[in-house]
């Protein structure tokens, strides 16, 4: 687990080929998370697990994650599915782990609806 703790993540690698080269920008990942956090806290939490998965694959990768969360890989592709069934701890670990992959905060602000 040492090997795991001294991984940085300076570069974002996609775990496939098949990505686009966009998705190795730092900024497009970040862009992802907040996409997937604004589609959750919006109501549309099959839309944010999609999006979230996609932001995995291209990112951390579902065995980093894995090790990361203490969860199997094969329960996180399956939490991260259109109808995948996951928990407000389970969740919150997961964001806790890609926010900390990708080095940044989470910020979240209230307005009034007009």
């Amino acid at each position: 687990m040492n090997t795991i703790r001294n991984v940085q993540p300076s570069r974002i690698y996609p775990q496939s080929a098949n990505y686009l080269t966009t998705r190795r920008d730092a900024r497009f990942a970040k862009g992802l998370l907040d996409q997937s956090v604004a589609l959750f806290l919006g109501g549309e939490p099959e839309a944010a697990r999609l999006v979230l998965r996609d932001l995995v694959s291209a990112t951390v990768g579902f065995e980093m994650l894995a090790a990361r969360t203490n969860m199997s890989a094969k329960s996180l592709r399956g939490m991260l599915t259109c109808h995948g069934r996951m928990g407000m701890d389970g969740l919150s670990t997961i964001f806790s782990a890609i926010r900390d992959w990708l080095q940044v905060t989470l910020e979240v602000q209230v307005l009034d609806a007009t």
